[in-house]
């Protein structure tokens, strides 16, 4: 029998599921951190595809779900942000040089578009928007029924879009980035600079702060953490009015860990997007949702 192996490469974790060609069920999963002192990431992967090799089934194909910029037809991860280690290396040709069977890589985001497109959220929709939101923010685009890649396959990178000139360092480098205002790990880093200005929050007694210690903060009524997400969430609508004015979508939806918080910003998303899109055209049957593949969008996506 016939399988396919799917690794999403994430800041915080790898993940890897084996999966046969007629279901979404994987045979095995695993997942891993990342990052671990006294070994490499590329060690750490092949030791994560080892654990999901199915036993008795023949590998056809392995598909990469890497954060950031990659060259896809090169099999080359170009910018890795949160694992240097991974900066221009040559995943595909490391990959195949160890299982000997095709490697296909792309950009996690649009891969993740790509599952919701075909399997989850986005089903019946042929123009639409996907933001995984986590440590950082991916994104990938789908119109006409076709992933926009580029020419490279770098296309697409709405989170490293300039939505506050002069901000906060994103990771990438750049200031003022959405990611650098609407992510997990800048939401938790707004947080902490307040409460070192003595704004005070039940979040006061945590360290460090985590974006999700502020959405449970949040839930409980916390004013901090409920203007957290509501900064977040507001630069996010207002970068989202611009991506509506370019893309013209049907549908946006909503993935990755912060977005199982979804309660918490996508009102402020709405508020901001509304204030901000030129014509109320842009918005007039304009779903946005969370994705309803959840964490396997990515893997799911991959193996497609």
């Amino acid at each position: 029998m016939i399988a396919h192996i799917a690794i999403d490469i994430g800041g915080t974790r790898m993940r890897a599921a084996s999966y046969s060609p007629t279901s979404l069920t994987p045979i095995k999963i695993n997942r891993i951190p990342s990052r671990v002192l006294g070994t490499t990431p590329q060690i750490r992967l092949l030791d994560l595809v080892n654990s999901v090799w199915p036993d008795d089934e023949d590998v056809e194909s392995i598909g990469v779900a890497s954060a950031g910029p990659v060259d896809h037809e090169a099999g080359i991860v170009m910018t890795s942000p949160n694992i240097p280690e991974l900066n221009n290396f040559p995943l595909s040709d490391y990959l195949l040089q160890h299982f000997d069977v095709p490697v296909m890589l792309g950009n996690d985001a649009n891969l993740a578009a790509l599952g919701e497109w075909k399997y989850g959220a986005g089903q019946g929709h042929d123009h639409l928007i996907y933001f995984t939101i986590s440590t950082g923010i991916g994104s990938g685009v789908i119109m006409g029924g076709h992933l926009l890649t580029g020419s490279r396959g770098m296309a697409s990178e709405l989170g490293h879009t300039n939505v506050l000139p002069d901000g906060p360092l994103c990771v990438c480098g750049q200031r003022g980035h959405l990611e650098a205002i609407s992510s997990g790990t800048a939401i938790a880093r707004w947080v902490k600079a307040e409460l070192d200005n003595g704004v005070p929050s039940t979040l006061s007694k945590i360290q460090p702060v985590t974006a999700r210690d502020v959405a449970e903060a949040a839930g409980q009524g916390d004013e901090l953490a409920l203007a957290a997400f509501e900064r977040a969430g507001t630069y996010l609508g207002r970068a989202l009015a611009d991506f509506l004015h370019i893309f013209n979508p049907s549908i946006v939806i909503f993935g990755g860990g912060v977005s199982k918080s979804a309660d918490l910003f996508i009102e402020p998303v709405r508020i901001a997007m509304k204030k901000h899109v030129i014509s109320p055209g842009y918005i007039e049957n304009l779903i946005i949702t969370t994705a309803a593949l959840g964490d396997d969008s990515g893997l799911i996506g991959a193996q497609w």
